[in-house]
């Protein structure tokens, strides 16, 4: 590993994009020191440290700080992270099963590819400015005792800079990213994403041994050994099974047609078409928390208002994050966005034409429409146990943050989702490093060869 490491910065161009990509991360972090100007960024601190963590509002805004590598407790540059993008993203890549102008671009190529991108860049433009308003219009008139977050006489102006300095700082974000796909290595996005969670997870830590107590008498809020190995033996399976997921994979056998080119023959060699287990990665479990975030907000309003209303205190507990109807409705959820992801994104009628087009086909199917069917088959089955690991995933914070006492704020960061998020990331990064080290006749992080993902 050591000599692997060393031969990663003797490679010129290896090194420089790496310490490339390292220079804008860190950039990215600089951002979050920059405030807006017109904000009391004190009395937003203050206000920040001192809110219920475990109610709807508290642990949709520590979501929102996972997955959009910003920060809600203060008013900084980079306030919104980079959602909006990966917000304007999404819309638009839904918009182009349905909009032919859109899908006939998509079918274009690399031209297409890059007028879709001018697009996105146009949409998140318009995402940044109805955001940054939302979160701004939170914060205009809302008082602290006899603090303010906006200085007096400046709501306005705080207001007109609030939205123009956080738009700026999501597109500069963004093409931070940019610059990383195209001079540095890894994708540019995730790492951004994956920087912000890695940031708060020495925090996590120090809360874990700031709590910890191994007295006999130990108070009810504190963490005893047995927590502390849990959580240790829980971050390691999650660990480990974010790797089996995400290098998993389903490989079907394909035959190339034999070819006579004048007197010789060409092709005949048997490969594999690669099927992911997890062929949506992190989107199902994003998409099903972003739909889950506001039952729990809707329904304490609603039970706050009408306090006597029996049936809306009972639909209030249901919808708690310690509810078991809440964690069963979540994992419906997240299985059903699977299936529309791999929905979307699989296309096996295109695939299974592409084989034919090229000369391949699945042994013992016809090709064309029997092949997709087949394709379509296969990835179904394998999407509901990659739909049911994520499940699982998504629901062990909230199992060990309510079943055994531990703060969400800790369980959200040392498991579950951003622990996925950031081994993906890593290992899409590893894999990048060692593919270019293979190409200069290097050896690799594995001694028997370059990491492969395991298949059934």
């Amino acid at each position: 590993m050591i000599g692997t490491i060393a031969n990663i910065f003797r490679i010129q161009d290896l090194r420089k994009k790496i310490l490339f990509t390292v220079a804008l991360l860190a950039i990215y972090r600089v951002g979050f020191h920059i405030p807006i100007p017109g904000f009391n960024q004190d009395a937003i601190r203050q206000a920040a440290s001192s809110r219920d963590t475990d109610s709807p509002l508290g642990r949709a805004a520590d979501y929102l700080e996972i997955f959009t590598g910003g920060r809600f407790s203060q008013s900084s540059l980079f306030g919104l992270g980079i959602m909006p993008y990966i917000t304007a993203s999404i819309i638009l890549m839904l918009l182009g099963e349905v909009v032919p102008a859109l899908k006939k671009l998509r079918q274009e190529g690399q031209t297409g590819y890059k007028k879709i991108q001018e697009y996105t860049r146009y949409l998140t433009v318009l995402v940044c400015i109805m955001q940054a308003l939302m979160y701004l219009r939170l914060l205009v008139g809302v008082s602290m005792g006899e603090e303010r977050f906006i200085y007096p006489g400046m709501e306005t102006q705080a207001m007109l800079l609030g939205v123009i300095c956080m738009t700026a700082g999501t597109i500069f974000l963004m093409w931070l990213g940019e610059q990383i796909d195209e001079y540095g290595i890894g994708n540019g996005i995730s790492l951004i994403i994956m920087a912000g969670i890695v940031a708060r997870t020495p925090w996590a830590i120090w809360e874990v041994v700031r709590q910890a107590n191994f007295r006999v008498n130990a108070p009810a809020g504190s963490m005893g050994p047995g927590k502390i190995i849990f959580l240790a033996l829980a971050f390691v399976f999650v660990v480990a099974g974010a790797i089996l997921i995400t290098q998993g994979q389903r490989r079907i056998p394909i035959q190339q047609a034999k070819q006579m080119r004048g007197r010789r023959m060409y092709g005949g060699s048997r490969h594999y078409l690669p099927l992911r287990v997890n062929h949506g990665g992190v989107m199902p479990i994003i998409f099903a928390s972003s739909f889950m975030m506001f039952p729990p907000i809707i329904t304490e309003q609603l039970a706050n208002a009408f306090p006597r209303a029996i049936v809306l205190q009972r639909i209030n507990g249901a919808m708690q994050y310690e509810a078991y109807t809440y964690n069963v409705l979540y994992i419906v959820l997240i299985i059903l966005f699977a299936y529309f992801w791999v929905t979307v994104q699989f296309q096996p009628r295109e695939m299974a034409k592409n084989l034919r087009d090229s000369g391949s086909f699945i042994p013992g199917l016809r090709p064309g429409h029997r092949t997709a069917e087949y394709l379509e088959t296969v990835m179904a089955r394998i999407t509901y146990f990659g739909a049911a690991f994520l499940a699982g995933i998504a629901v062990i914070p909230n199992i060990v943050a309510f079943g055994m006492g531990v703060s969400p704020r800790i369980t959200a960061y040392l498991g579950g989702t951003g622990l996925l998020i950031v081994v993906s990331v890593s290992l899409d990064l590893v894999q990048k490093i060692e593919a270019n080290l293979l190409m200069r006749s290097y050896e690799g992080f594995s001694s028997s060869g370059r990491i492969k993902g395991a298949y059934a």
